[in-house]
């Protein structure tokens, strides 16, 4: 069975940077699209990033123009960098993404989720 893993979180000042990774295994299995949902007690969870199979891109208005979703296809890696955070940032980002072999759909995904905290 493929294994959709996620690391990157972590405790950042506002106005910092961090770097979230999607890695699918083994290697035979592809990410086809890729999306983080980001969940916040007491808020519903959210789309806030995605990345189509044709390579398009899309983004919540929070978060346009500081997060850029991108593929290292070598790597079987979607990132997810985040620049100038935010405290209203701060949540629980799980990685959500459909595999496939070759142009063979193989089921969607989830990864374990990743706490990302931005305070002074």
């Amino acid at each position: 069975q493929p294994l959709l893993e996620e690391s990157g979180g972590g405790l950042v000042e506002p106005g910092g940077s961090l770097r979230l990774s999607c890695s699918a295994s083994p290697d035979t299995f592809r990410i086809a699209a890729l999306a983080w949902y980001r969940q916040v007690p007491g808020k519903k969870r959210e789309v806030v990033a995605g990345i189509g199979s044709g390579g398009t891109t899309n983004y919540t208005d929070a978060v346009k123009g500081r997060f850029t979703i991108y593929r290292d296809n070598a790597k079987n890696t979607v990132y997810l960098q985040m620049n100038e955070l935010k405290p209203e940032d701060t949540g629980i980002y799980d990685c959500n993404a459909d595999l496939q072999t070759g142009h063979i759909p193989r089921g969607n995904y989830w990864a374990q989720g990743s706490q990302v905290t931005v305070a002074s």
